[in-house]
């Protein structure tokens, strides 16, 4: 089963390479974007067949290696 963590910096954490992919933007002439927050997206084939399980197995690695839960939050879905 294929599961997916979503990998974010906190609001309130700063985030330069959101802010330069913003300025960046700005320069390219696309003055309607507002804040640029860079993340990560991990997708994990997991040898599970029953959905909840796989998302448990999912939340588990992601606070034990895949996100820094100091300054990240994430989510997990069951993706197929």
């Amino acid at each position: 089963m294929k599961v997916r963590v979503t990998v974010m910096l906190k609001e309130g954490v700063l985030d330069p390479q959101g802010k330069a992919v913003e300025h960046a933007l700005h320069v390219l002439d696309f003055k309607n974007v507002g804040e640029v927050r860079i993340g990560r997206v991990i997708e994990l084939e997991v040898d599970e067949t029953d959905p909840a399980r796989a998302r448990a197995q999912a939340d588990a690695m992601a606070r034990a290696l895949l996100a820094n839960l100091v300054i990240e939050d994430f989510t997990t879905e069951v993706v197929g």
